[in-house]
């Protein structure tokens, strides 16, 4: 028991050490640095979210799994990817901001196509309105994407087509789940989409923060957008 009490005390101190990565070459540099132990240290923390994300979308998704073209934004080293390859989806395009993720990731063959681009930062696509499904894992939280880039994702997605969201429900996130809801009830006033579901989960992951014990909690933001 008491190696796995240091790995995740170990893990617990990198991800708490991302939060002081201010700037975004810093931000990236964490990331590139981490890339290599990543899914190993993700385990550790029983992260759950790209299982949760990937279900989410199975069980409302109803066209031709194997055909459908799925950009997986913010995609690391493809967790989202392997769950929703589990669920019958086979094409997948992904964005990253880490280089050195998406060549764990293009090691995987498990995508398609591989693009690097910092979220917020730079346009995601060229193109818009070409995948049946958007999904982003991890990346809306505080400190991490600005809230507006869920615009972008509904603007890459074809009309019909599913949009899967996620972020973390702890303290320290609470401020931006609260501006990100604020976004997607706009947007969906808007007539941009509409709302599938959304599900809390209690048991997100293991609480890294000072502030927190046991598992934090999260949710799942599945929309549709719509015809115009």
């Amino acid at each position: 028991m008491a190696s796995v009490s240091n790995t995740f005390e170990n893990v617990k101190a990198k991800v708490l050490s991302a939060h002081e990565s201010i700037t975004l070459g810093e931000k990236v540099d964490f990331y590139n640095s981490w890339a290599e132990n990543f899914d190993q240290d993700v385990a550790v923390l029983d992260y759950r979210a790209p299982s949760l994300a990937a279900n989410s979308i199975s069980s409302h998704f109803s066209g031709d799994r194997e055909a459908a073209v799925v950009l997986d934004v913010a995609c690391g080293t493809g967790l989202v990817a392997r769950q929703m390859k589990k669920h019958g989806f086979g094409h997948f395009v992904g964005i990253d901001g880490s280089e050195a993720m998406l060549t764990l990731a293009r090691e995987s063959g498990l995508y398609q196509d591989l693009k690097q681009s910092m979220l917020g930062e730079e346009p995601l696509l060229d193109q818009k309105g070409l995948f049946d499904v958007v999904v982003i894992v991890g990346a809306l939280s505080a400190g991490q994407v600005p809230v507006n880039v869920v615009r972008e994702l509904c603007e890459a997605t074809t009309p019909g087509g599913h949009v899967c969201m996620t972020t973390r429900s702890n303290l320290e996130n609470l401020e931006y789940k609260a501006a990100l809801e604020r976004e997607l009830k706009q947007m969906e006033d808007e007539g941009l989409w509409t709302c599938v579901e959304v599900a809390e989960v209690e048991e997100w992951e293991r609480a890294v923060s000072e502030q927190e014990d046991g598992y934090i909690s999260g949710a799942v933001y599945l929309y549709r957008k719509l015809q115009r």
